[in-house]
């Protein structure tokens, strides 16, 4: 029977894990516990952090906004914080899951999970966010496209522990875009995703522009080739079609039991065309 740490706080999570450095983190569990279940994951501990509060919620300082790594996506969603300034991230949180793994998993068990399909990677990635990462030694912090190195694998040592991810507001963004393609209308794990912020210039044309892929490599593909292209052309169809060689050129998708890579390869770039529905 393996022992279960129960901290009250991040000091004692720290002391739990200094204690057992190859126990498993979780909040929510909602796929820790899956994996262990079918044997694809054996740890000798489990520290779960569901009693430590100042991991949870969502707190503004000036222009930043700092989430706890255990606040809840229907969290997320229920706070006017991140509505009104990462519209964004909210359209990715409300096609996560089902309700009850919306009430249960955690933000920072999706950054740390790091699918190629967690669905708040590409916003996080187009938002610029930073993950706060403590340890005995102190705090440290790392963008989260640094963060993530490849599927599964995260840049967080033994004795760490994700404790926040930071965003700062911005007004610049006239549109917010999250959409994935999965093999059913809901409950899907996404077979490619994309998010995007645009500013829009009074003529219609793109003064600026991210973009982020997801569930088409081994993290979340970006590509400044792409959006530089885009950057100053009228917000059309043309446009968006001249840059579709380029999103299947950045993007490195692999075959699976739920798309093939060319599948995905062309999903990744038809999905620019959904950003027609903002031109004014």
């Amino acid at each position: 029977m393996r022992p279960v740490f129960l901290p009250n706080s991040i000091e004692d999570a720290l002391e739990f894990l200094r204690a057992e450095p190859k126990a498993a983190i979780y909040a929510g569990g909602t796929d820790l516990l899956v994996k262990m279940r079918s044997g694809a994951m054996n740890f000798p501990a489990l520290i779960c952090l569901e009693r430590v509060d100042e991991l949870r919620g969502v707190q503004e300082d000036g222009e930043n906004v700092l989430i706890g790594a255990a606040t809840t996506h229907t969290g997320l969603l229920e706070d006017p914080l991140v509505r009104d300034h990462f519209p964004v991230l909210t359209r990715a949180v409300r096609v996560l899951g089902s309700p009850p793994v919306r009430n249960m998993g955690t933000i920072g068990g999706n950054i740390v999970t790091a699918s190629p399909a967690g669905d708040t990677l590409p916003p996080l990635y187009v938002l610029d966010a930073d993950v706060e990462i403590r340890s005995w030694e102190g705090t440290r912090r790392a963008p989260v496209s640094d963060f993530i190195l490849g599927p599964g694998v995260v840049d967080l040592k033994s004795h760490e522990l994700v404790t926040a991810i930071g965003l700062r507001k911005s007004q610049q963004w006239d549109v917010h875009h999250y959409e994935k393609v999965g093999r059913r209308k809901s409950l899907a794990c996404a077979v490619v995703s994309l998010a995007a912020l645009m500013k829009l210039g009074s003529g219609g044309e793109i003064d600026d522009v991210r973009l982020a892929w997801g569930g088409v490599g081994p993290t979340v593909v970006t590509s400044a080739e792409v959006e530089v292209l885009l950057r100053g052309k009228p917000l059309s169809c043309d446009t968006l079609k001249s840059a579709v060689p380029l999103v299947e050129r950045a993007v490195s998708p692999i075959d699976d039991t739920r798309a093939s890579a060319e599948y995905r390869r062309i999903v990744a770039g038809n999905l620019l065309f959904r950003l027609l529905e903002y031109v004014r």
